[in-house]
């Protein structure tokens, strides 16, 4: 079936479309910037917040609430189809922004000490502390924001690039992604407690900035989809005006049936759930895991685990134009899966220097990405496509949920008496063996589907293994 919007007589020039993508891009390093601004701070929080690790997990697992709990990312994928980009977009990115201003405020001595909303928080849950309560729900609210907002990215990418430089294009987009997380690295500690250089931008030396400045970037992401929204809405009249949509082209709820009926469709999500499993939550530790594994400060653990998103932002691109031009989209998502095992088991059971397995990290995560969600396009057609990447990003929140909370358990229960205060005096440090062995287990899951798959795509015929480029 041709979707109307993706006809070659209404495909944009080369230039109009690479423009639209970095307008769309702005919105998308603003979301991955915030998702990661806090992981630094790990430490940090504990120590101002007087919270444990499991707190942390908590906090960092309310992002996928309502993406789990509430499905919202799939009722976010349905209002997409039946309403559209514009509107769609626009909402949810303001839940993101939204979200940030809480979660900001709900850190901040404002609100500690007593400001609005304090008496509510504290009223209810007493053995849970007021700032974790309003954090939360400020993290809850922007991922709710964050995962519809990322369907309707997709959508808007597959809408202008169809049939051109699909992967490429969709790998770009993460690449910004991916360097809203390094940004968020390397700039949130720094503004949290700086020091020589920083100072002007943290003049007061408020640890809270570093939070603040996130929910800036997310405001001005939603300023840049705004004007992404009058482009739109120019090649939406265009189209409408010649080339109206026939009946067949308009999303019906009943097409929820067909997708989840799709086996190579069940394959590729279940790979998407434990592979963004096995990696989110862990870069939500891994500053952690490196000062106390390696004896650094979180400026340093930071740094060295941006090497992972500056990774993608060249490799991601570069797979993306492979499965562009030559296929093996399935054969990729095997291998990545097999890169993924590798790192956390170097990461439990060796002391090989930390910038290694981060690259190879970086590298399984540009392989997986760059070939899953273009190959999506080939399993759902496009009128049903917004449903379909909302459907498969609330089961992947199903592990963003789990695994932090199930990180931080773990990590207390593997290290009874170890407190933020005994390792800032360096009594102690965390061991974090036993929960690198829980996420690479998540990654040998992620083969088999892998493997399961390709397999599937050789009797269903979609052609994950040939080019997407036409």
């Amino acid at each position: 079936m041709t979707d109307h919007h993706l006809r070659p007589p209404f495909q944009p020039s080369v230039l109009h479309r690479w423009s639209i993508l970095i307008l769309i891009s702005m919105s998308m390093f603003a979301s991955y910037y915030f998702y990661d601004a806090l992981s630094p701070l790990k430490s940090l929080i504990q120590e101002k917040l007087l919270w444990t690790s499991t707190d942390y997990g908590f906090f960092m697992s309310t992002y996928s609430i309502s993406n789990v709990f509430l499905l919202m990312a799939v009722i976010g994928g349905i209002i997409l189809d039946k309403l559209g980009i514009r509107i769609t977009g626009f909402a949810f990115s303001a839940f993101m922004v939204l979200g940030a201003a809480l979660t900001a405020y709900g850190a901040g001595s404002l609100f500690l000490n007593g400001g609005p909303g304090y008496r509510l928080m504290s009223s209810f849950l007493p053995g849970i502390s007021p700032s974790l309560k309003m954090m939360s729900l400020g993290f809850f609210f922007f991922g709710l924001g964050a995962e519809t907002s990322s369907v309707v990215f997709s959508k808007a990418i597959v809408k202008w690039f169809s049939g051109k430089e699909l992967a490429l294009a969709l790998g770009m987009n993460l690449a910004f992604g991916r360097l809203g997380q390094a940004a968020a690295m390397i700039l949130s500690p720094n503004l949290a407690s700086p020091v020589a250089g920083w100072t002007k931008l943290n003049p007061t030396g408020d640890w809270t900035i570093a939070i603040w400045f996130g929910a800036l970037l997310l405001f001005i992401g939603l300023l840049t989809f705004a004007f992404y929204m009058i482009f739109d809405r120019k090649l939406d009249n265009l189209i409408s005006s010649t080339h109206p949509p026939d009946d067949a082209e308009v999303f019906r709820i009943a097409d929820l049936g067909k997708i989840i009926t799709n086996k190579s469709f069940i394959f590729i999500t279940l790979l998407c759930v434990t592979f963004y499993s096995a990696v989110f939550p862990f870069l939500k530790y891994a500053p952690d895991l490196l000062a106390n594994k390696f004896t650094m400060g979180s400026k340093q653990a930071g740094l060295i685990v941006s090497i992972l998103p500056f990774g993608t932002i060249l490799f991601t691109p570069l797979f993306g134009t492979i499965t562009d031009r030559k296929g093996k989209s399935a054969s990729l998502m095997i291998y990545g899966s097999i890169l993924l095992v590798i790192v956390h088991l170097m990461f439990a059971f060796t002391s090989i220097n930390p910038y290694f397995p981060m690259f190879l990290l970086g590298v399984s995560f540009s392989l997986i990405p760059a070939a899953m969600w273009p190959s999506v396009t080939k399993l759902v057609p496009s009128q049903r496509l917004g449903s379909a990447y909302g459907l498969m990003f609330s089961i992947q929140n199903i592990g963003l949920w789990a695994f932090p909370l199930l990180i931080g358990k773990v990590l207390d229960i593997s290290n009874p008496g170890v407190t933020a205060e005994a390792i800032r005096e360096g009594r102690a440090v965390y061991n974090y063996t036993n929960p690198l062995i829980m996420l690479a287990f998540l990654g040998v899951l992620g083969v088999v589907f892998a493997v399961l798959l390709k397999r599937e795509d050789k009797v269903s015929g979609f052609g994950l293994e040939m080019p997407n480029k036409q």
